[in-house]
């Protein structure tokens, strides 16, 4: 039998809060106080991915709110609605509904492609820029069509995915099972263990999940080739003006750490770029002490160099 949404009512030193957002309803996991730190999970995860950040943060002096995407976990899984800009709009009315005008934005994978796109479409929400595991969106466009030995290669998943009905199938069989394979043929090395794997798959399994996820990917892929993905590009070529920092796993087969390598271009403030020396895709969870010391030392910083 399926999973249901409790699955992902974890309890820790945090709350559970259900926020609605432009008409869309989305579960979100709060704790501290201070400035606000909005935290954006990839795939094929839920807001537990910032388990750790969700009392480092706190402890740091910010409020910190991890939220599960359209489609994943307790949030809402509408039948459409799953590009980038749609999924901006979501993030920065989220930051709005929780009581503020702008916030720290910390995306991994697909949430940071989503804080890259926000920083653009509504600047003056994204007080700071982190990206984790996420080049900047013309860079990974442009890395699909060129590097096909490299980006591309390690994107054969995306191109499975493309496939109607059947990579559903594929992620919820066995108890989810290629989803612990996914994470980890992504991470380095020791990461995840059995219990961390199985969270993962349990939540995957929830009615839905698996399709809404896979529609983030197909908008990506067939967005390629509509001229709605042409539009978007051309806007996402306009300069970041929020301070940004790139944070990257050197062991990173999923996304390439010279894939993102040069996002810089597209930022006009400060910006800082640090790889992650032993990680893989998911820095923040198999390395959560160093990655919690480069975050919180760079929000630290009230002027952030290059």
């Amino acid at each position: 039998m399926a999973p249901d949404e409790s699955v992902v009512q974890i309890e820790g030193p945090w709350r559970h809060r259900q926020v609605h957002a432009g008409g869309t309803r989305f579960h979100v996991v709060e704790a501290g106080d201070g400035p606000l730190v909005l935290l954006l999970h990839g795939f094929p995860q839920f807001w537990w991915t910032w388990r750790h950040q969700l009392q480092s943060l706190p402890a740091a002096g910010y409020r910190a709110v991890a939220v599960d995407l359209r489609g994943y976990g307790g949030s809402d899984k509408p039948p459409r609605g799953y590009d980038l800009p749609t999924l901006a709009a979501d993030a920065t009315g989220l930051i709005r509904a929780l009581g503020e005008t702008g916030a720290i934005v910390v995306g991994h994978d697909w949430g940071g492609l989503l804080a890259w796109t926000m920083a653009v479409l509504d600047a003056k929400c994204v007080h700071r820029l982190v990206t984790v595991s996420a080049p900047h969106p013309v860079r990974l466009r442009t890395a699909l069509r060129t590097d096909l030995f490299g980006q591309l290669k390690a994107s054969s998943h995306r191109l499975g995915f493309q496939l109607p009905w059947l990579p559903e199938h594929r992620l919820t069989r066995k108890g989810g099972a290629l989803v612990g394979r996914l994470l980890d043929q992504w991470s380095g090395p020791s990461w995840p263990d059995a219990e961390t794997a199985r969270v993962y798959q349990e939540a995957f399994r929830i009615p839905t999940v698996a399709h809404c996820a896979l529609e983030y990917h197909r908008w990506l892929g067939r967005s390629q080739l509509r001229p709605d993905g042409a539009r978007y590009a051309r806007v996402m070529r306009s300069e970041i003006e929020a301070p940004t920092l790139q944070l990257h796993g050197a062991l990173d087969t999923c996304i390439l750490p010279r894939t993102a390598q040069g996002s810089s271009r597209y930022v006009a403030a400060p910006y800082r770029w640090k790889l992650l020396e032993g990680a893989g895709h998911f820095p923040h969870e198999e390395q959560p002490a160093t990655f919690d010391a480069e975050l919180i030392g760079w929000l630290s910083d009230p002027e952030p160099d290059r």
